[in-house]
C-alpha cells in the first residue's frame, strides 16, 4: 500500500508480529530520508526537546531517527503493541540512542501521556476514528511552545517504470485505485469514525496550535537500488497480495514475481526498479 505505510497489517485480528514489524521496518528505513528533513524543519521551532513522543511508533525505526538526531532528548516510543515495542527498544539499543517504550491504547491512552516538547505521528491518526479528538487530545500533551507533528498522506509512491516487461503495463495505477477503496473501507470499520474532509491543516488549528504548516518531503532513490531499499520495495508491494482476492489475477501473478526474491524479474534483481516517494508533514507550535 503504497502511500499510507505503517499499519495495514491491523486488520487482522491476531497478525503475524514479526513478519508485519519486518514488513514496517523494511518500509520505515526506505522512506526514512523524509523523516530526517522534517527533523531539520522541526528544529527550527524546537532546538532542544527535552521529551519527544512518537506516537504510533511500531517497531520503532522512526523514534531511533528522533533519538539520534536529539540525542539530549528523552525520547519514548508509544503504541498499542507490545512486540514491536520490544523492537523499537532493542532497536534503540543496537543504534545506540536508547528509547523509553509506553505501551498504550490508541487514541483512549492520549490524555494519560507524559507532557513533551515534541510529538510525532506518522501513518497513524488515519488509524482512529475520530481524528479531529484524536490531534486535540495529542495537542493536549504538549509543553507551551511544543511542537505537533502529523505525518499523513503525500502522493502514491513509484518503484518501478509504466512498462516493467511482463504483465499489464499500468500496474501501479491499478494498485492505487485498490488502495484507495481499501482505505475508505477501514476508515468505515473503525469505532467512533466522523467523516469529516481530511483537511490537516484545519485539524491542527481546531486543536488551537498555531503556527500551522503543510511540508512535504521528498524520498527520491534513483535505480540501481542497494539491497535494503530493494527489501523496502519488494515489502510495500507485497502488501498488496493481501488484497489478492480483489486483484486482477495476472497482476496478483505479476506482483508475486515481483516480490520472489529468486525470480530473475524480482525487484530483488531488476536494474530499473526505484523509490521516488512524497510524503507530507503538518507542523503546528503550542501558545
Amino acid at each position: 500500500m503504497a502511500h499510507h505505510g505503517h499499519g495495514h497489517g491491523h486488520e487482522h485480528a491476531h497478525p503475524d508480529w514479526s513478519a508485519l514489524a519486518a514488513e514496517i521496518e523494511a518500509e520505515g528505513l526506505t522512506l526514512a530520508p523524509y523523516v530526517l528533513q522534517a527533523l531539520d524543519v522541526i528544529g527550527e521551532r524546537v532546538a532542544a526537546p527535552r521529551t519527544i513522543l512518537d506516537v504510533g511508533a511500531g517497531p520503532g525505526v522512526f523514534t531511533a531517527v528522533l533519538a539520534a538526531r536529539f540525542p539530549s532528548a528523552r525520547v519514548i516510543a508509544v503504541d498499542g503493541a507490545d512486540p514491536l515495542l520490544e523492537r523499537a527498544r532493542a532497536r534503540g539499543v543496537e543504534q545506540g540512542t536508547p528509547v523509553d517504550v509506553l505501551r498504550t491504547d490508541l487514541p483512549g491512552g492520549f490524555v494519560e501521556l507524559p507532557a513533551a516538547d515534541l510529538i510525532w505521528t506518522a501513518q497513524t491518526m488515519h488509524h482512529l476514528g475520530d481524528q479531529h479528538a484524536a490531534v486535540a487530545a495529542l495537542a493536549g500533551r504538549l509543553e507551551p511552545g511544543g511542537v505537533l507533528a502529523v505525518a499523513e498522506g503525500g502522493l502514491p509512491s513509484r518503484f518501478l517504470p509504466r512498462d516493467i516487461g511482463f504483465g499489464r503495463p499500468g500496474l501501479a495505477d491499478r494498485l492505487d485505485a485498490l488502495q484507495a477503496v481499501g482505505f475508505g473501507e477501514m476508515r468505515a470499520a473503525l469505532d467512533g469514525t466522523v467523516d469529516v474532509p481530511e483537511d490537516w491543516p484545519a485539524i491542527l488549528r481546531a486543536a488551537g496550535l498555531r503556527d500551522v504548516r503543510a511540508h512535504t518531503f521528498l524520498v527520491d532513490l534513483p535505480a540501481p537500488l542497494d539491497d535494503d531499499a530493494r527489501r523496502g520495495v519488494a515489502h510495500m508491494l507485497g502488501r498488496y497480495l493481501r488484497m489478492a482476492d480483489r486483484l486482477d489475477p495476472d497482476d496478483a501473478a505479476v506482483l508475486r514475481r515481483l516480490t520472489d526474491p529468486e525470480d530473475p524479474m524480482s525487484v530483488q534483481r531488476r536494474p530499473d526498479a526505484f523509490v521516488l516517494a512524497a510524503r507530507t508533514v503538518y507542523i503546528g507550535t503550542a501558545p
